[in-house]
């Protein structure tokens, strides 16, 4: 039920702006990240941690904090990717998805809490634009160059893979060989169908 309304927003928004970006809100998302697990994602807990001010950098409550923390996670892993060294583009996915799942493993709790605040009925939008932009980031990060349709099918491709993943990575993540094997299935299955697609795509030309 929660799988097929995050894949769906995702794919209903692919093409999302990005929340405000300063060192100040960074700095603020440090601060919280590690107690969010416990305390959870509120402006209480914010002015707690970051300092008594620190809500005027979020003027859009939990939500605008939970949406700015999951793009400070984008921007992350965009950054460590560059190191990656893989030439295969398919390859490089996988590498960043499992790149991106390790980074956060030890805020699971807080990224569970994050994407509860985004579930709340009325803030479906929010889930879409936060979703669609990370799968971005991870073709990004990937170096993916596509354009035009090819850009869209991937991205939308993408999104159902990635929200499975996260939702087995949520239940699962202690075991990172167990999620490293999920996500090799669902790739595979999307290979297969790729390699079907074509030959009747040929067939028909034929």
């Amino acid at each position: 039920m929660i799988g097929t309304r995050m894949a769906g927003c995702a794919a209903a928004c692919l093409a999302p702006g990005r929340p405000e970006r300063s060192a100040a809100r960074d700095a603020a998302l440090e601060c919280i990240a590690p107690v969010a697990g416990r305390a959870g994602w509120s402006i209480a807990i914010l002015r707690a941690v970051a300092g008594p001010d620190a809500d005027l950098l979020f003027p859009g409550g939990a939500v605008d904090l939970v949406e700015a923390w999951f793009d400070r996670i984008d921007r992350d892993m965009i950054e460590v990717a560059r190191d990656l060294d893989e030439p295969r583009l398919s390859r490089r996915v996988r590498a960043v998805m499992l790149l991106r799942l390790e980074r956060i493993a030890p805020d699971r709790a807080a990224f569970r809490r994050a994407l509860a605040v985004l579930l709340v009925p009325g803030r479906g939008h929010v889930l879409a634009r936060t979703l669609a932009r990370s799968v971005d980031a991870i073709w990004e990060a990937a170096g993916d160059r596509a354009e035009g349709t090819a850009w869209y099918t991937k991205r939308a491709t993408l999104a159902a893979i990635y929200v499975q993943v996260l939702l087995f990575w949520l239940a699962r993540g202690d075991d990172m060989a167990a999620v490293a094997a999920f996500l090799d299935r669902r790739l595979a299955r999307v290979a297969r169908f790729g390699r079907m697609k074509q030959r009747l795509l040929s067939g028909r030309t034929a």
